[in-house]
C-alpha cells in the first residue's frame, strides 16, 4: 500500500493544492481527473519520484517499484529497441558493474588492514546481498519475452528505436515497464498519438496483467474500461469515488446538489444573524446576544461549492458551399518510401456531405494518403478532388505550425479577411479567448490551447471538404465533446482520422481500413466495425485475423 500523506504545492505564492492525502491500494486501478491546470500531472510526478512537494510526503513500501510513463515519451534514439527494453534491468546491471569494479579494485589493494579496505569489502558485501537475492533470471530471454509479446518481429530488435511510429515507441516503454513487473503504474495522457490497436492493447495490459495503476487521461472509453476508482483534484483538494469516470460524473453532480443546497441554507443564516446585529446593535439588553452572534459569524466555515469548468470550446462549422457530386475519388493510388510499399493499388469514392473514418495501425498510410489527396506527395495512379472542392485541412502537427512569436489575436488577425477581421475578439472569445488572454504569445499556451487556436484558424473560411487528422490530441474531455457536437451537425464533407473510439462513435458512416499494404472499405460506422472484428483483448488486436 502506497501512502500520500498531508500532500502540498505551492509556488510564487499560489496554492495548486494542500493537505491531500489517500492510499493506493494493491489491485486499484485509478483514474486521476480535474480540469487542466488543477494539479493532476504535477502530483503524479511527486508519486513517481520525480518532483518534490512543498510538505507532505508520499510513502512507499521498501522494494516497491513504481514504474512511471510521462505525457512525453523519454526512449532514446540512440540505441536499438532491444537496449531500450533491456533498459528496465538497468539497475541490476548496475549493481553487476559496481561488484565488477569493486572486486578488480580489491585485487590491486595492499593495505589490507585499512579502513578504506574494510569499507570496499563491506560495500561488496551489502551489494552481493542484494544482487544474489534477486531471482535467477535469463535477462536476455525475458527481454525478447515482452517484446514478442508486444507484436515485435525478431527483426525488430536490432532496429534503431527513432525508425518507429509513436505507437510502436510506446510499446517499447511498456515493455519495459512489463520487465520491470512495478507495483504501480503511472500514466500520463498514454492515449496521445496511439492508435485504436494500441490503446485497446494498452487496456488488456493493465486490466489483465498490471497491479495498481493511477492514470490521466482524455479519453472517455479508455477510462471508463480499466478504471475502478476517480480521484478528483479541484480547488486544491480532491475528493475519492470509488466509481469509474461515468459513474463519479453522477455522484459529482449529486455532491455539487448538496453543496448548493447547503450553501444556500448557511446564507441565509447567515443574513438572518446579520440583520439581527445590526437591529440590536446599540441596545443595552442585548449586547451579549449581539456580541456572541458577531464571534459565531467569524469563526463559521463558508461552505464552498466547487467549481464546474464552464468554459467551453463553442464551436459552429460555417455552412458548406455546394461541392460537385463527389469531392475525392482516388483511382489505383500506389505510394512507396524507399522500397517501402505504404499501400498498392487504393482505391475510393466520397460522396458529397458523407462522414468517412480512416482506421488503421500508424505507419500504415492514412496520413499519407490524407497528403496524397491534397496533391502534397507524388503518388502513382489518380487522387482527384470534385468540382468546387473547398479544402480544410488539421494535420496532426497544425498546433506546432503556429508562430510562437505571435500572440494569439495576431495569429488570427493574420488570417482573417473582409468584416470578419471586426469579429476576431468575439470570435477568440468562443474559443475560451478572453480579456488579456489575446495578447499572450503562442509561445506560452498549452498543447491544448494551441489545438484551439488551430481550430480558429481553420474555422475562418467556409470549406466542404473537412480533412481531421487526429483532432483530439490535447483536447479536454468538454472540449472534445463541443468539437464532436459541431462535426454531427456539419453539411458537408468530412474525412476524419482519430485513435479516440469514444469521440468516432456516431460520426462516420463509412470506414476505410489501412492494413497490410491495402485500403478496405467497409460500408459501417466505426462501432460496428470494432464490434465486427471484436477488438477487445490483445488476442485480437490484428484487425480481421
Amino acid at each position: 500500500m502506497i501512502s500520500v500523506d498531508n500532500l502540498a504545492v505551492e509556488f510564487s505564492g499560489t496554492t495548486l493544492f494542500s493537505d491531500v492525502s489517500f492510499v493506493i491500494n494493491p489491485t486499484d486501478k485509478i483514474a486521476l481527473m480535474g480540469k487542466n491546470g488543477a494539479g493532476k500531472s504535477t502530483m503524479m510526478k511527486i508519486i513517481a519520484g520525480e518532483q518534490n512537494g512543498t510538505r507532505g510526503n508520499v510513502r512507499v513500501p521498501k522494494d516497491a517499484v513504481i514504474a512511471y510513463l510521462p505525457q512525453h515519451l523519454l526512449t532514446e534514439d540512440d540505441c536499438t529497441v532491444f537496449e531500450e527494453a533491456a533498459k528496465a534491468f538497468k539497475h541490476v546491471f548496475d549493481m553487476r558493474d559496481e561488484m565488477e569494479k569493486l572486486n578488480k579494485e580489491l585485487e590491486t589493494r595492499t593495505d589490507y588492514e585499512s579502513d578504506a579496505y574494510m569499507g570496499i569489502i563491506e560495500k561488496v558485501s551489502d551489494i552481493g546481498e542484494k544482487y544474489y537475492a534477486l531471482e535467477d533470471v535469463n535477462y536476455d530471454a525475458e527481454v525478447e519475452k515482452a517484446l514478442k509479446g508486444l507484436g515485435f518481429k525478431q527483426e525488430d530488435f536490432t532496429r534503431q528505436t527513432n525508425e518507429f511510429s509513436g505507437g510502436w515507441r510506446m510499446r517499447i516503454e511498456l515493455a519495459k515497464i512489463l520487465l520491470q513487473k512495478p507495483d504501480l503504474i503511472l500514466l500520463d495522457e498514454p492515449t496521445n498519438h496511439i492508435d485504436i490497436e494500441s490503446v485497446i492493447w494498452l487496456e488488456d495490459f493493465l486490466l489483465n496483467k498490471a497491479n495498481a495503476v493511477m492514470v490521466i487521461s482524455h479519453d472517455r472509453a479508455f477510462i471508463d474500461n480499466i478504471t475502478n476508482r476517480t480521484i478528483e483534484v479541484t480547488m486544491g483538494r480532491i475528493y475519492d469515488y470509488k466509481a469509474n469516470y461515468s459513474h463519479y460524473l453522477q455522484l459529482r453532480e449529486d455532491r455539487r446538489a448538496h453543496q448548493i443546497k447547503a450553501y444556500q441554507e448557511q446564507q441565509k443564516f447567515i443574513a438572518d444573524n446579520m440583520a439581527f446585529i445590526e437591529r440590536f446593535k446599540g441596545t443595552y439588553s442585548k449586547t451579549n446576544q449581539v456580541n456572541s452572534r458577531e464571534r459565531m459569524l467569524e469563526k463559521l466555515e463558508i461552505i464552498e461549492i466547487d467549481e464546474i469548468d464552464t468554459s467551453s470550446l463553442k464551436l459552429r462549422f460555417p455552412p458548406a458551399p455546394r461541392s460537385g457530386d463527389y469531392p475525392v475519388t482516388v483511382k489505383d493510388v500506389s505510394k512507396s518510401y524507399d522500397g517501402h510499399v505504404v499501400f498498392k493499388n487504393a482505391n475510393m469514392s466520397i460522396s458529397r456531405g458523407e462522414k468517412v473514418s480512416f482506421v488503421g495501425r500508424n505507419g500504415e498510410g492514412k496520413s499519407t494518403m490524407i497528403k496524397a489527396i491534397l496533391n502534397e506527395i507524388p503518388v502513382e495512379g489518380t487522387c482527384q478532388l470534385g468540382h468546387n472542392v473547398k479544402v480544410g485541412y488539421f494535420a496532426q502537427n497544425q498546433a506546432s505550425l503556429l508562430d510562437p512569436d505571435l500572440t494569439i489575436f495576431q495569429t488570427v488577425d493574420e488570417v482573417a479577411f473582409g468584416d470578419i477581421r471586426n469579429q476576431i475578439k468575439n470570435i477568440l472569445g468562443r474559443f475560451m479567448f478572453s480579456g488579456d488572454d489575446i495578447d499572450k504569445k503562442v509561445s506560452m499556451l498549452s498543447g491544448g490551447e494551441k489545438t484551439r487556436l488551430a481550430m480558429v484558424k481553420l474555422l475562418l473560411e467556409p470549406v466542404n471538404l473537412l480533412i481531421l487528422d487526429e483532432p483530439t490530441n490535447h483536447l479536454d474531455l468538454k472540449s472534445k465533446d463541443v468539437l464532436k457536437e459541431a462535426l454531427s451537425t456539419y453539411d458537408g464533407t468530412l474525412i476524419l482520422v482519430s485513435h479516440d473510439r469514444d469521440f468516432l462513435q456516431g460520426l462516420s458512416q463509412k470506414v476505410f481500413e489501412f492494413k497490410e499494404q491495402r485500403v478496405i472499405e467497409h460500408f459501417e460506422t466505426i462501432d460496428a466495425f470494432l464490434e465486427r472484428n471484436r477488438i477487445k483483448s490483445i488476442a485480437e488486436i490484428n484487425l480481421i485475423k
